[in-house]
């Protein structure tokens, strides 16, 4: 059996007149369910939502946010719906952002109605805090986007989301963001401000996420058919509150990336988009390399790709020699994904594009709508750090002269230090003390020194450099043989580096 998760993007573009058109002349569930969504949204003074989504027709007569979520939520649940009526079954069901309140839904823990409520509640009191904030999409892990944003040193700055290994987003005031932009621009990392309605996942959201707790109506909640893996909660939700969690998450950060790596780790072998183009699977290929990934509104038939998908569950002989048989190009297995969005035809398409370093273009995506906000003036940014100044050391300076860093550096680097003792050399001892030595080497600030990123093709390391570095790594544990190692110079990360000592230790200390 293959097992499946489906995710729920977040906030994304509108999407394209009639893109459910064939969906809801197929499924009873899909027709009930548009349907219930337009009752709702007519009792809230909105527009019919299914009528642009199911005629063939761009033209719109959107009011703001609260109709482009209304209509992200209805592209999601009525993929679902045809998901489940084709005999696809989720182990578990994953929200990015609001796309938990989607999740929520379709799992059945809310009704269709409730979570409707619920999304344009949360459009409002958004609006009416009526922030001057914007989020950055930049092309590093985790740990070095939330360095660079606590470089400003200020407490609404701070990283938003954690969505796959080389792209995380930092949520703050518009003039800080813009620092951060320039900061990470001199540093060479790739970075794209992110054109959503309402900046979220910072503190602050506080103001909204009370409002919406005072305000929002409460809402029955059901058992659930399926299992919801909360992102921003880092496990699976409960009998939580759904009006709690909506609010929660508004000031929370969201850990997409190890959500999606513990769910593969527990067994899932396909994540399924119920949403029109490549994003959140974008992300998960990203996180995940070789994993299946299907989207299927993007296919040419979207049914058959459902069907295929099943098909394979009922199969696995067949899918798991499909994954392991080599690509044409032998450049690895073969996955089957969807084809690349339109330019242009989703906002966080062109992001997760640039990001990963693909190389599909990164135009930038039309805005629909201008949210009816006044914004406060933004705070004042704080004089621009000098960290930013010193932190990326010009590479061609670095690498126009080796043979004078290094001795320059080298007293310090390999001073006598006694061996440390196989007892307590854990991973974490190693991977600081590597990136101590490679941060003095280099002349970047050790935070800054990402763990999985490549030396030479993240960093700029060339080969000499890391010859001389895996040398005085050598020194300073005692690994004579570790210098040799040339896997750990094609390849070189230091996560790859730091586990090789603790083995390498491991070993020598059980002969």
């Amino acid at each position: 059996m293959v097992d499946s998760v489906f995710v729920m993007p977040g906030t994304v573009a509108a999407p394209r007149g009639g893109i459910l058109c064939d969906l809801h002349n197929r499924y009873e569930t899909v027709r009930e369910t548009l349907s219930r969504i337009d009752k709702a949204a007519r009792e809230m003074g909105l527009p019919n939502i299914s009528t642009r989504l199911v005629e063939q027709n761009e033209t719109s007569d959107r009011r703001g946010p609260e109709v482009q979520y209304l209509e992200i939520f209805a592209v999601s649940i009525a993929t679902h719906h045809m998901l489940i009526a084709e005999g696809a079954k989720p182990v578990a069901i994953v929200g990015q952002s609001i796309g938990e309140l989607w999740a929520l839904a379709a799992a059945g823990h809310l009704s269709v109605e409730d979570a409707a409520r619920l999304a344009v509640a949360r459009s409002q009191v958004l609006t009416q805090q009526g922030w001057g904030g914007k989020m950055l999409a930049v092309g590093v892990d985790g740990r070095r986007a939330e360095s660079l944003a606590e470089l400003i040193n200020h407490p609404h700055l701070v990283l938003a989301c954690e969505n796959a290994p080389r792209q995380s987003v930092i949520s703050g005031p518009e003039a800080l963001i813009e620092h951060v932009e320039r900061v990470a621009d001199a540093l060479g990392w790739p970075s794209l401000q992110l054109d959503v309605p309402h900046p979220t996942h910072t503190p602050a959201m506080a103001q909204a996420a009370r409002a919406l707790r005072e305000t929002a109506p409460r809402v029955p909640y059901g058992a659930g058919r399926w299992r919801v893996c909360s992102p921003w909660m880092g496990r699976d939700v409960g009998d939580d509150d759904p009006v709690d969690l909506v609010a929660g998450a508004l000031t929370a950060r969201v850990r997409m990336l190890h959500t999606i790596r513990e769910l593969h780790a527990a067994g899932a072998d396909a994540f399924v988009e119920c949403g029109e183009w490549p994003v959140v699977t974008k992300f998960v290929e990203a996180s995940i390399p070789g994993v299946q990934c299907v989207v299927p509104l993007s296919e040419s038939d979207p049914v058959e790709a459902v069907r295929a998908l099943v098909a394979d569950s009922t199969d696995v002989g067949t899918f798991r020699s499909r994954l392991a048989a080599p690509s044409s190009n032998g450049d690895g297995p073969v996955v089957r994904v969807s084809e690349p969005a339109p330019a242009g035809a989703v906002a966080t398409l062109p992001v997760a594009d640039l990001l990963t370093r693909t190389a599909v273009p990164a135009p930038a995506a039309p805005v629909s709508y201008v949210a009816p906000v006044s914004a406060p003036a933004a705070p004042a940014a704080p004089a621009p750090p000098a960290a930013p100044v010193t932190v990326a050391p010009a590479p061609p300076a670095v690498v126009a002269a080796p043979a004078t860093v290094a001795p320059a550096v080298a007293p310090a680097a390999v001073a006598p230090v006694a061996s440390p003792s196989p007892a307590g050399l854990d991973y974490d001892t190693v991977l600081t003390e590597l990136r101590t030595l490679y941060g003095d080497f280099l002349g970047y600030p050790p935070d800054l020194l990402g763990e999985d990123d490549g030396l030479e093709a993240d960093l700029g390391v060339e080969s000499l450099k890391q010859v001389a570095l895996l040398g005085r790594v050598s020194d300073r544990f005692d690994l004579p043989d570790l210098r040799s190692d040339s896997s750990l110079l094609t390849a070189g990360t230091l996560r790859r580096i730091a586990e090789t000592v603790v083995r390498a230790r491991a070993e020598a200390a059980g002969r």
